[in-house]
């Protein structure tokens, strides 16, 4: 092991072990809080000076929750650990032989480095569905979609063209997954509850929320329990469901799909996919597989690599149980990191790194109010019970008290109220080949 000498980034050398740490999604931030107040350096890189919860991204996009109540502070998550060190950058390149990382700030050397990059949308080569559609990913991205859906209702209150009204007020969502259903209900109850009373001089009856699913069934990696129920909801809430659809382009307004059907939509949000976002430096052909992802080894140690590792959505950790890898959603990053962690002090101390084994804890989706699908190794179910198991784990995972306290009071406003308080246009989104 090398230790490093220089002072990479205003960073003090130190006779400890460096390790950079690139990403501060879930499983950067479980790794960095595992390795507090050990023997050896930690730097966390990351564009974002904050931590985003992205199972609530769809609540910041239909209003129901503030972006401050879902992110926070990476730098204080790395409060009071005296060898943690944060740094706004973004990574522009791996230079394994170097050991070393460039960023738009300058490069850092490291004796380990993990890649926690987690994953970015996947228009699988459609460049018009790229270009037109609306992606939620980010903060950022879910502001701007509020700020499209909210403006759209404003517009079409002003037009006297009945067919663009009517594409001003269609929603056209493509993904069946727990992304596109839990937003699909979550506009639905926006029509139903809300736009009555906020526009009542516009007929919002007209607005319609479309759900198209390339598969035939909805939440295909859940049990189909949970994907027959889901329809049921969402359908019971006026949301258009198709299955066995593909939408194959968009310019903006109109939607193409592989059947006879087609839409006029001014909004299009995509939820189809993700692929693992990988960075320059480690992108050989053989390293990088389906999705877009990096190749580990049982210890999440990238093939070919002593010292890099990968976690989370960005890595494909194969076996007989997980031959596609595992899910890309929070629990496998969370899990990856607290045990790489564990393995990281083994490695410096010499000792025999341990295998990672993935704890499938169940998944869950809400449709609405009162609600939701949970499906648990050994049991499935649906509904109100469903809805506030939902709500409660969301809560346990949020980050911070304040962000946990802030967004319970506001499901509990919005629910007594069946209000959604943040519909607020903060800055207006200017579309391409807006109508």
């Amino acid at each position: 092991m090398t230790m490093i000498n220089e002072c990479d980034l205003n960073i003090p050398k130190s006779g400890l072990p460096r390790l950079v740490i690139v990403g501060g999604g879930f499983g950067g931030v479980s790794l960095a809080k595992e390795l507090r107040d050990q023997e050896i350096q930690v730097v966390l890189i990351d564009k974002h000076n904050y931590h985003t919860f992205q199972p609530l991204l769809y609540q910041v996009s239909t209003g129901g929750l503030e972006p401050d109540s879902i992110a926070y502070p990476l730098r204080k998550i790395l409060q009071d650990s005296p060898n943690n060190y944060f740094r706004l950058a973004e990574v522009l390149e791996i230079k394994p032989n170097e050991n070393s990382v460039e960023t738009n700030i300058g490069e850092i050397g490291y004796d380990f480095l993990v890649l926690a990059t987690g994953s970015k949308t996947n228009f699988f080569g459609n460049t018009n569905i790229e270009k037109n559609a609306m992606a939620m990913k980010t903060v950022p991205q879910s502001l701007n979609l509020r700020s499209l859906i909210l403006e759209n209702f404003e517009d079409a209150l002003l037009t006297d063209d009945l067919n663009k009204r009517e594409a001003l007020m269609n929603f056209v969502i493509v993904g069946g997954g727990p992304t596109g259903v839990e937003l699909a209900g979550a506009l639905a109850e926006i029509k139903k509850g809300i736009l009555p009373k906020d526009y009542p001089d516009l007929d919002t009856r007209i607005a319609q929320i479309n759900l198209i699913q390339g598969s035939d069934r909805l939440l295909a990696t859940m049990s189909e329990q949970a994907s027959e129920k889901a329809e049921k909801f969402l359908k019971k809430l006026g949301v258009n469901v198709y299955k066995n659809m593909r939408v194959t382009d968009y310019d903006g307004y109109n939607v193409s799909t592989n059947v006879d059907d087609s839409f006029e939509a001014a909004t299009l949000i995509w939820a189809a996919g993700v692929q693992g976002a990988t960075i320059k430096g480690l992108n050989a052909k053989d390293l990088i597989v389906r999705g877009n992802r990096m190749k580990v080894d049982e210890f999440n140690k990238v093939i070919g690599f002593d010292n890099i590792f990968a976690i989370g959505d960005i890595a494909m950790m194969e076996s007989e149980n997980e031959p596609y890898g595992h899910p890309m959603v929070a629990q496998p990053a969370m899990q990856q990191g607290k045990h790489l962690g564990k393995n990281l002090l083994r490695l410096i101390h010499k000792k025999t790194l341990l295998p990672f084994k993935y704890i499938d804890k169940g998944s869950m989706a809400t449709v609405g109010r009162n609600k939701a699908v949970v499906d648990m190794k050994k049991f499935k179910f649906q509904g109100v019970f469903a809805w506030f198991v939902w709500m409660f784990v969301h809560l346990f995972f949020l980050i911070g008290f304040r962000n946990r306290v802030v967004v319970f009071v506001n499901w509990v406003y919005n629910y007594v109220r069946f209000d959604r308080e943040a519909r607020l246009i903060i800055r207006p989104f200017k579309k391409k080949n807006k109508l």
